[in-house]
């Protein structure tokens, strides 16, 4: 359980998932015009991050570059000017860097870095990530699905809100290199004492659940929930969890 209190403002907003994108809009995910997008709607933000090959957190949210931009490839194979100088969704928008994200930012409304994982114990994105948000004045906070990079942020920035992002089913393959004994450890939350985390970040239809029930309630532990689409979503989320990241619609 923490050893101290998540601050308010961690769940005072609805947080914009990859920021208040709409793609037919011409607003793509994880880009500076849905930041500015969610900061004008008074939400908070939600952003992924991954490692370019030259070791910068790039504000991008899939491994690969095919989806989002039309390009070949992985995020990490190319240097942060090379992804810099890609578009998103054919948009005009630049893939950011994360201080490219955060000077547009600057403290405007509370943000919340996902780090990426790949679970194969690479805490190179992670190290990159705590240099840069521990540089920040602003409201902040880091999270990932992989305790083990949760654990080592409570060490890189013992300062900066810390979650650990999880689920109660692990079929996706990108669980796919974890024991059956591991998946079981993350849907238990059996790593909590070394993770040390200040929130939970839980999918919401995997709502309500003994986790999560038991941090809210024994470890005064603050749960949010993603991504929150539906009414239905919106109705667990207000019913288990503190807040909610949500996408689709303005709540």
């Amino acid at each position: 359980m923490p050893d101290r209190s998540a601050p308010d403002w961690l769940t005072a907003r609805p947080i914009a998932h990859r920021g208040l994108h709409d793609r037919h809009a011409g607003i793509p995910e994880n880009t500076l015009a849905a930041a500015e997008a969610a900061i004008a709607g008074g939400y908070a933000i939600e952003c992924d991050v991954q490692l370019s090959r030259d070791g910068e957190a790039m504000v991008f949210h899939d491994a690969g570059l095919g989806r989002l931009t039309g390009a070949d490839g992985l995020v990490r194979e190319r240097d942060a000017a090379d992804l810099k100088a890609l578009t998103v969704l054919g948009s005009g928008e630049p893939v950011p860097t994360l201080p490219d994200f955060l000077r547009r930012i600057a403290g405007r409304t509370p943000l919340i870095v996902e780090v990426k994982t790949r679970h194969d114990g690479d805490l190179a994105l992670a190290r990159r990530t705590a240099e840069i948000v521990a540089a920040y004045d602003g409201p902040v906070a880091v999270k990932s699905f992989d305790p083990a990079i949760v654990g080592a942020l409570a060490g890189l920035v013992p300062a900066i809100p810390r979650g650990i992002v999880a689920e109660s089913r692990h079929d996706d393959p990108a669980y796919a290199s974890l024991t059956e004994a591991e998946r079981h450890g993350l849907g238990q939350l059996l790593h909590l004492a070394d993770s040390r985390p200040d929130f939970l970040s839980w999918r919401v239809d995997d709502l309500p659940n003994a986790a999560t029930h038991l941090c809210r309630l024994l470890g005064r532990m603050p749960v949010m929930t993603w991504t929150v689409r539906t009414e239905a979503q919106v109705r667990l989320a207000r019913a288990h969890a503190d807040q909610m990241v949500f996408e689709g619609f303005r709540p």
